[in-house]
């Protein structure tokens, strides 16, 4: 297994391989703590869910960072117009953001930080930048001369301009296709939450707040560093600008970034009303799990369309594998099958297959719905599955589910006290005292469970 990304640095897709060892360092540009996010949020963080779990379904050891800006031109800009505290009004958000990343399935990053607790990170950045040359100061505001860095623009494309063509912006973020220098450090302003800093009173830039928070939890160079194709310019090309003329080194390996989410082929935009957030999907009746299988299910890559109509295929899509796999573990005792055993191989290799090369989520859930109908037509043409092949049809499905995570196996799952029952008899078998395990396969038995001894080890279901 050898993992392929798309690399929006180098523009083609390369082999991803740790700086160090089996331990991956991985950042991602979380949500501005300003509303609650909407569903094209959400399709950035599955992508980045998804790229979590298959690293952690190879054996790297993941320590994933992502922030919460908490401080910006929209955080305080809402909060004083509600006459809000900073703090409270943006705490909010977080809570909200984090029920809905746990009714989306997606796992929690280990650490997330927030803006606000690490502006003395941000200073110190700033004054690093100012000791090598790449600063200069107006109206009280710290701005990064982009003329000093040739490189700048190699992420983006957009091109860097020169000489009095040069003009500064002090807004967080912007959409032009020339380039400015950016804002470090800003001024102190009527009505703005602001700190101590050797340039005096002020907040910090947005760009500076990533820079910050990602090197001092991963180092100054990492893995990963992901967002979507909205980050690319400024946000990023800024970041990397900021970042290796503070510290001389290369700061992120490998930059992978997720493609916009349109809604009923219009682009998302509140005027048009079509911001949905999780709530308002599940107000319509939706699982927010339905929404994940959409997400994940097409290429992080590709712009996709959302529908409703597509909302419902994906929460039938969900329904059939949960069908299947009580049709699995329900299954009556049958004859094992060695080709049973092949097609699942095949189907596992063809699935990793498709997740190395670049996360091709669609293709990859092709050969498992592939896989689930070859099954199906076995268990119409016999009499049941062998409990080995029955066994690994469901491990099979089981790591499909660790990275897809819409599977409910809940149900699939024995008390601990039962398994612990088991696993006390087949103590009792390897030390040859017949009498006490049939003693504990009786009792188990009476509790509704059937043990079969198989050449692969004890499996067990639950007796109709």
């Amino acid at each position: 297994m050898t993992l392929h990304v798309y690399d929006s640095l180098r523009k083609q897709k390369v082999a991803f391989k740790p700086l160090t060892g089996k331990r991956v360092r991985f950042y991602t540009c979380g949500p501005t703590v300003y509303e609650n996010p909407h569903i094209g949020n959400y399709k950035t963080f599955l992508f980045e869910d998804v790229l979590r779990r298959y690293l952690k379904y190879m054996g790297y050891d993941v320590l994933q960072v992502m922030n919460l800006t908490d401080v910006d031109d929209k955080t305080i800009r809402e909060s004083n117009r509600l006459g809000v505290p900073l703090r409270d009004y943006t705490k909010q958000y977080i809570d909200a953001f984090f029920t809905d990343l746990d009714k989306l399935g997606i796992e929690r990053a280990e650490k997330y930080p927030r803006a606000t607790d690490h502006i003395q990170e941000m200073i110190d950045l700033v004054k690093a930048l100012e000791a090598n040359g790449y600063t200069y100061q107006a109206d009280g505001s710290v701005y990064f001369n982009v003329a000093k860095y040739p490189a700048y623009g190699r992420l983006s494309g957009v091109k860097r301009l020169d000489g009095d063509n040069r003009s500064r912006i002090d807004d967080d973020e912007y959409q032009r296709d020339s380039i400015r220098d950016f804002v470090l450090w800003k001024a102190k302003k009527p009505g703005e939450p602001s700190w101590p800093s050797p340039w005096g009173e002020g907040r910090p830039g947005w760009h500076i707040e990533c820079s910050a928070m990602s090197m001092k939890y991963l180092g100054t160079f990492f893995d990963i560093h992901t967002g979507g194709v909205d980050n690319l310019f400024p946000h990023h090309e800024n970041e990397i600008a900021q970042s290796v003329c503070a510290t001389g080194d290369r700061f992120v390996n490998h930059w992978m970034h997720s493609e916009f989410l349109m809604v009923e082929g219009e682009k998302m935009s509140k005027s048009l009303g079509n911001t949905y957030t999780i709530r308002q999907l599940e107000e319509k009746g939706y699982s927010p799990l339905a929404f994940r299988y959409l997400i994940i299910t097409s290429h992080y890559r590709k712009l996709l369309n959302f529908t409703f109509d597509s909302l419902r295929a994906a929460q039938e899509a969900i329904r059939r594998l949960n069908a299947f796999r009580v049709r699995v573990s329900e299954s009556a005792a049958g004859a094992e099958s060695d080709a049973l055993d092949n097609l699942l191989a095949n189907a596992q290799r063809d699935f990793e297959a498709a997740m190395d090369d670049d996360l091709n989520t669609s293709k990859a859930m092709g050969h498992v719905f592939e896989c689930v109908r070859r099954v199906n037509v076995h268990l119409d043409e016999t009499a049941g599955l062998g409990p080995g092949n029955q066994q690994r049809v469901m491990a099979f499905l089981k790591k499909v589910n660790r990275i897809i995570n819409v599977i409910d196996f809940k149900q699939d799952e024995l008390p601990a006290a039962l398994a612990a029952l088991i696993e006390q008899r087949q103590e009792a078998r390897r030390n040859k005292d017949f009498k006490r395990a049939d003693e504990i396969r009786d009792s188990l038995l009476r509790q509704g469970i059937i043990l079969k001894d198989t050449k692969h080890g004890v499996v067990w279901q639950r007796a109709k």
